[in-house]
């Protein structure tokens, strides 16, 4: 018991370590994921036609991202993700339909637009890794989707 016990605490706290690493790295995804679908959907001409006030997608989308909701209140997806470590670019990104002949997009337009969503998220830990010497790790992640055009 004196030889196994440590051994089998060490490798549970490892085990929960990671499981809560990628429970993180998935809910930043989701995020990402729901950002961009809205992203690729809004279109801020709508409002704007219809007599109401213009709104800013990319903003929208970012605060879907990170907290799940249109308004941008708390609390995170993830706990400590902030708005500044995600950035919604809409549009911006086009690539050609067909290239050298061969379709690239099933596409009635010569181009097709992305919406492209990027994100990190410092990843402290609950204390294994910090009580091992491995300092704070930094997990990314990225989602593009279509842009609609309406």
């Amino acid at each position: 018991m004196t030889i196994v016990a440590p051994l089998m605490l060490t490798l549970s706290a490892g085990v929960f370590e990671f499981g809560n690493l990628i429970h993180d790295k998935l809910l930043m995804e989701a995020g990402l994921s729901d950002g961009a679908r809205f992203g690729a959907r809004c279109n801020s001409q709508i409002y704007t036609d219809a007599g109401l006030s213009a709104i800013n997608c990319a903003d929208i989308a970012t605060n879907i991202a990170v907290f799940g909701n249109v308004a941008g209140t708390s609390p995170a997806r993830v706990p400590g993700w902030q708005k500044a470590n995600v950035t919604v670019t809409i549009g911006t990104s086009c690539h050609n339909a067909v290239v050298s002949g061969v379709t690239q997009y099933r596409s009635t337009t010569a181009q097709v637009c992305v919406v492209q969503a990027d994100g990190t998220y410092a990843y402290s830990g609950v204390g294994m890794l910090s009580f091992i010497g491995i300092g704070p790790i930094t997990l990314s992640g990225s989602y593009q989707e279509r842009l609609m055009r309406f």
